[in-house]
């Protein structure tokens, strides 16, 4: 079955590589268009998916990534539309010149080919990563959740209808809707036909996927986030932010997990992030040092245990550890954290510039919060990942992320002396 899937992507690329920007919008209208108008069909699929996963007890972060309602339907066909918006970076030429030897170079950009992606409970990838990559001429052949195979189904159902009624083929988007994980394996060995594989999950997806893949891997999109407060931060916009990182939608990557606090403000800041956290419904793991003086307070508060360090909650749970400086805070965040997104609450613009510097994550922010690290809020239209490591891609991927570049020469009868 994947061998044919991988013929039919591969042929679908070439087809896709050669349309001009004007025709693939053409498709992705008609996507959003067909999204909408098939609103009652998807939802009424993602519901039995939902009423499946809670009889299977699945945790309420993982419902909520799986859950989609009309408003969501909505956004998400409107993701399509931003992205018929942006520049297509097909065919940019991104430098060059005419060399000695007289022939003009250029490298110019081009479609990887056919985009391999896993992921699990997260419906909304199916229509971000098809839309993605049909506007950079990809083909993309898909492996979502057993949670989330009847939504995927409907989806891919619309997106194959609307290829076909622009006149390409059905098959420059597909889906793997069957749940042997099985296929899982056969697909990581597919480098044949895939040309990149994009995993989307948990740990030991990410795992799997780099242990045993033939074909390049971008990983990313786990995210124990932190978020340190140094001594010259201002309590009442530190709190602000950190509610925002910790509760705006705590089931994704970008959410704060752990906030580090300044011993010489702990005293301080501690008593009213307690206020704060307990109108936010926020539980508090707090380490030896902050333990009583939260517990003193109205908010939820229990000992942090070490491995939660490493834990990416994706719910109302926050690590509240009190660290000696800025030196102590860097030095927490490289042990601990997925080089994802990291941000300090600082009015020093020495310490802010130190934490930019020497913090390896593939967002760093200052004054910010964390959840910012998106393909939408870059500018960059729906992502198709965040890539937490540094070859090829890093932070959130758009557009840009999903080309390479070939080396074009033109000569007048030119040879090599």
């Amino acid at each position: 079955m994947l061998e044919q899937m991988g013929i039919a992507a591969k042929a679908a690329s070439y087809k896709l590589a050669l349309l001009s920007s004007r025709e693939k919008n053409r498709v992705l209208e008609t996507i959003a268009d067909e999204l909408e108008a098939q609103t009652e069909s998807i939802l009424s699929a993602n519901a039995q998916d939902v009423e499946q996963a809670r009889a299977n007890g699945l945790s309420e972060a993982m419902l909520d990534r799986l859950a989609l309602t009309p408003a969501r339907l909505k956004a998400i066909a409107d993701d399509v539309r931003q992205v018929c918006n942006l520049a297509d970076p097909v065919g940019q030429v991104i430098d060059g010149g005419l060399l000695d030897s007289g022939l003009r170079l250029e490298r110019r950009r081009v479609p990887l080919g056919v985009i391999g992606v896993i992921y699990e409970a997260r419906p909304n990838v199916t229509v971000d990563v098809a839309s993605l990559c049909l506007k950079t001429g990809n083909a993309a052949i898909l492996r979502g959740g057993k949670e989330t195979y009847r939504t995927n189904a409907a989806t891919v159902a619309v997106i194959q209808k609307a290829l076909e009624a622009c006149g390409l083929p059905a098959a420059a988007v597909q889906s793997i809707d069957n749940p042997d994980r099985a296929l899982v394996a056969e697909m990581l060995r597919m480098d044949k036909y895939i040309d990149m594989l994009i995993p989307r999950g948990g740990a030991g997806l990410h795992k799997l996927c780099r242990e045993q893949s033939t074909i390049p891997v971008i990983t990313g999109g786990i995210g124990v986030c932190h978020i340190y407060v140094d001594d010259t931060a201002e309590i009442a916009p530190a709190l602000k932010i950190i509610v925002n990182a910790k509760t705006q939608r705590p089931s994704t990557c970008n959410t704060v997990e752990t906030l580090l606090v300044h011993q010489d403000i702990a005293e301080r800041f501690l008593p009213a992030l307690s206020l704060q956290m307990a109108d936010s419904g926020v539980t508090l793991h707090a380490d030896d040092t902050a333990l009583g003086t939260l517990q003193a307070g109205p908010a939820n508060v229990v000992a942090v245990k070490a491995e939660e360090y490493d834990d990416e909650f994706l719910s109302l749970d926050l690590n509240v550890k009190v660290v000696t400086d800025l030196d102590d805070a860097i030095a927490h965040i490289r042990e601990h954290g997925t080089q994802h997104s990291d941000a300090i609450l600082t009015r020093t613009l020495r310490n802010a510039d130190r934490f930019v510097n020497e913090v390896d994550s593939s967002a760093v922010y200052v004054n910010a919060s964390t959840r910012f690290t998106d393909g939408g809020q870059f500018g960059l239209g729906a992502e198709v990942a965040v890539s937490t490591q540094k070859l090829h891609a890093r932070g959130p991927m758009g557009l840009e992320a999903l080309t390479t570049y070939k080396w074009v020469g033109f000569g007048d009868d030119t040879i090599r002396a």
